[in-house]
């Protein structure tokens, strides 16, 4: 009995921390109320947790998979990763229908997140089979790449159209139920977890796929598949209210078509140039996505696990980033200052990966990636919210449309480089006068830097006065 004081004073003390520390320094932790409490916002952003993980296994597993255990040439590798991209350009249209879409059943944003969801769901279902088909067809050179190609980049388009469905009309019904000058910090809160699910699916194939089968390969694809569906299913259940029937059959006025919408939004000041410094800091970021596990893989010598693991790094990176970010952009903080802040760290970054190829020391590598996934957060952030401050009223899901679509589609168009230079550029280590096998990674690495100092001169003539002055 004599412990129950105490154990109360204890729990006081506890919430008083919480209360005083995390809304301080978790800028996001203050957006619960007691119409949307915080344990209803983090079941909702389980979809972000969904898309972290089908991120991690895409741009983090996938890839070295088919290039070091079932040798598929990296090109090919790299034109499937992109063929998400021919989706990504339709977000901003997807933002825009789930703005205005009128349901029998009263919904706007569910049934958008419902049609991505088995969209995804179905991707990822028949892709394990798709890849062993088309690692069998190259390495027989038989009919069956006829077979096995169609069949993968089905796949990997069907999951990239899901994911680039459920992101961008689940940010928008996050923000829809949030008031307006909160909305930034639960995007902070939506990417924090996409980050988490991102850590915690890349140990759980890190462990995986330690022992290499073809068969554990199918078990993980496949029960990446269901667990989708949980998470989205479970995120959805009763987050959004059904518009009255009565509302839902009386004349309304004519909506604006997607052509207004878009004219609206881009019409705001330097709109275009924004999403081209998006545009380029993505490719900057993203040019070695594909190429980074067999890199660690072909040239430092480092197991399934050891690179899988990579993803860890980077994404844990990134949370800090993002972290750092919602903090000081919740003080008044230029966003733009905070996303070349993002660029200049990047430069270090890939210079210490360089670095470590002929160093022989892969914990150079390792702190490379990690202020790789820094410098990811910290633009990935400031941008996002620069371009949610100018959304028009009533356009959160065409502005999250168009960020989304010029990130996705740059991370595709950095994917398919990164891809090509690594085949074409394999035999140039000596001209290059670099470790063998290094000589496309380096490339590559380095390509990323001098994109870094072209966002940089991109973000000059959007840099504003810092608010808190």
């Amino acid at each position: 009995m004599a412990s129950e004081p105490t154990a109360k004073g204890v729990n006081a003390r506890l919430v008083k921390v919480w209360m005083t520390w995390g809304t301080q320094f978790l800028p996001f932790a203050d957006v619960a109320s007691p119409e949307l409490p915080l344990a209803r916002l983090l079941r909702l952003s389980l979809i972000q947790v969904s898309v972290g993980m089908s991120l991690v296994l895409l741009v983090g597993t996938l890839n070295r998979v088919m290039i070091v255990e079932l040798g598929v040439p990296a090109t090919l590798v790299g034109i499937m990763l992109a063929l998400p991209l021919l989706a990504a350009p339709f977000r901003a249209l997807i933002g825009h229908k789930s703005d205005t879409h009128k349901s029998a059943l009263g919904w706007r944003r569910v049934p958008y997140i419902y049609l991505g969801t088995m969209v995804q769901f179905g991707g990822l279902a028949i892709m394990p089979f798709a890849l062993l088909v088309l690692a069998g067809a190259q390495e027989a050179y038989d009919e069956r790449v006829w077979l096995g190609q169609p069949a993968a980049a089905l796949a990997f388009l069907l999951v990239g159209a899901g994911i680039h469905t459920t992101q961008t009309v689940g940010l928008a019904l996050a923000t829809d139920l949030t008031k307006p000058e909160q909305q930034p910090n639960v995007v902070g809160l939506m990417y924090v977890m996409l980050l988490a699910g991102s850590i915690i699916a890349s140990l759980f194939f890190g462990w995986a796929l330690e022992d290499f089968s073809q068969g554990r390969l199918i078990q993980v694809i496949q029960g990446s598949a269901v667990i989708t569906i949980i998470l989205n299913f479970t995120a959805l259940w009763k987050q959004e209210a059904r518009i009255p029937h009565y509302m839902r059959t009386e004349p309304a006025a004519p909506e604006p078509t997607f052509r207004e919408s878009w004219d609206l939004f881009v019409g705001k000041e330097k709109t275009l140039l924004r999403l081209i410094a998006v545009g380029l800091g993505t490719l900057a970021f993203s040019m070695s996505d594909i190429v980074l596990e067999p890199y660690g893989g072909e040239v430092l010598k480092l197991g399934v696990g050891t690179t899988t693991l990579l993803s860890a790094i980077m994404a844990f990176g990134s949370l800090m980033g993002f972290a750092y970010a919602s903090y000081i952009l919740s003080l008044g903080a230029d966003p733009f200052r905070m996303a070349s802040l993002g660029a200049v760290i990047g430069l270090p970054a890939y210079g210490l990966i360089i670095m470590a190829a002929g160093s022989d020391t892969p914990e150079l590598f390792t702190l490379g990636v990690l202020l790789a996934g820094i410098g990811t957060g910290l633009f990935g952030h400031g941008t996002l919210t620069a371009t949610m401050m100018l959304a028009p009223t009533g356009q959160i899901g065409i502005a999250m449309g168009a960020w989304g679509a010029v990130q996705a589609t740059s991370q595709g168009i950095g994917a398919t480089i990164g891809g090509i230079i690594r085949d074409v550029a394999q035999g140039w280590d000596v001209a290059l006068g670099v470790a063998p096998k290094a000589g496309g990674y380096v490339l590559i690495f380095g390509l990323e830097v001098a994109l870094m100092l072209a966002t940089l001169a991109a973000m000059w003539p959007l840099l504003g006065r810092d608010t808190r002055d």
